[in-house]
């Protein structure tokens, strides 16, 4: 006969046992990769943020089918030879079984050959459409963002609204502000509108007056400018405080986070640019099928960072819950992982609703996107 002694020992032993068991089996790593440092540090602080709350959240929920949760998190510093370093010592020493981001087109560019190399899932959390086209030779890579795609086409239709015929275009010199160009340059004189004057800067300038002037010169009814920040921040304070061009000025959703308007000030008031629903969840009617995880991913993030979320962490968010559904029907496999994420229907996400199919591993479209206009410092949806 066990003594009272022993047997209250025996339930506390067992108590631990059982709350202990859910983490018990082999624990599903996911890698991440964000820019937190250099000129991404403003997308991939929120980026690696999300991933933080929502390792947390997840496991406190039992985890995946009884599997604890790791996201293994590396910073590139924004630098694509540190991409690849930090994407290698992911699935070589941590054996990742998918990975998230990175946070630039190209630092996410770099790693397409070795996650097609590797025969590993591969979620951009950027916005090139070269990331993941042609698909034929992007098997493994899928990305949530927009593309600039539609993005361009976004622009496009908002100008033929306002009846703009003639316009302006300013890139930064990266691959984000090079892919931009290219569909600009496409899409632009297809809808019958004139590109009067282009011009490129560095992304580590500090002023973009010389390529404003040119711009200016050219009389154009709209300048549209492909960067983020702090670079879209320079552009903004050289053309409206500097130059004082009272000229619309058009961004890209590269923009589309509280560190743009905090670096531009008052002179950010008044620009116009597509974005996803997330920065006016609240204004969205009830109906919409993304307002409630939107509203709630804006509510969560708040709480706890004592900010507003940007898309750029939205962008994590998408990716971290696509790959959580799919280790949820499938596993920590990496095959039939990217199988199941190249499934993914119908799926509702701060970017917007992912459809991805064998022709397409963005999966949105234009529809996911709301021109969205600056109004004393704060985001309203463009009338």
């Amino acid at each position: 006969m066990l003594s009272k002694a022993m047997k209250g020992m025996f339930f506390i032993l067992l108590a631990i046992f059982m709350s202990s068991a859910v983490y018990a089996q082999e624990v599903y790593k996911i890698g991440a990769i964000f820019s937190t440092t250099g000129p991404g540090s403003s997308l991939g602080i929120p980026e690696k943020n999300t991933a933080e709350m929502l390792e947390k959240e997840i496991n406190a929920a039992g985890g995946i089918n009884g599997h604890k949760v790791q996201i293994i998190f590396y910073d590139d510093a924004s630098d694509e030879t540190t991409a690849r370093n930090r994407f290698n010592k992911l699935i070589n020493e941590d054996k990742v079984s998918v990975v998230v981001g990175t946070t630039l087109s190209g630092t996410s560019l770099a790693l397409v050959d070795l996650a097609n190399n590797a025969q590993i899932p591969l979620i951009s959390c950027a916005a090139s459409v070269k990331i993941v086209e042609p698909v034929a030779e992007r098997k493994w890579i899928f990305k949530t963002p927009q593309s600039d795609v539609i993005v361009a086409q976004s622009i496009v239709k908002y100008l033929k609204s306002k009846k703009m015929t003639k316009v302006a275009i300013i890139t930064v010199k990266n691959p984000f502000g090079a892919s931009g160009k290219e569909q600009l340059e496409k899409l632009l004189p297809e809808a019958g509108i004139s590109i009067v004057s282009k011009e490129e800067f560095n992304e580590k300038d500090t002023d973009t007056l010389v390529q404003l002037t040119k711009i200016k010169e050219a009389n154009p009814q709209a300048v549209i400018c492909w960067v983020t920040s702090p670079g879209a921040a320079t552009v903004t304070r050289s053309m409206k405080i500097d130059l004082k061009m009272d000229t619309p000025l058009i961004m890209s959703h590269g923009v589309a986070n509280k560190d743009y308007i905090n670096l531009a000030g008052e002179a950010a008031n008044g620009v116009v640019f597509p974005a996803g629903k997330l920065l006016v969840a609240n204004d969205l009617p009830n109906k919409d099928p993304q307002k409630v995880l939107l509203v709630k991913y804006a509510k969560d993030y708040k709480a706890q960072y004592g900010q507003e979320p940007s898309t750029f962490g939205g962008h994590a968010w998408d990716a971290l819950k696509i790959s959580f559904a799919a280790m949820k029907k499938v596993g920590n496999d990496s095959a039939k992982l990217r199988d199941e994420i190249g499934k993914t229907k119908k799926f509702a996400g701060t970017a917007g609703i992912f459809n991805f199919s064998p022709t397409d591993h963005n999966g949105l479209k234009e529809d996911c996107l709301v021109i969205t206009k600056i109004a004393n410092g704060k985001w309203t949806l463009a009338k």
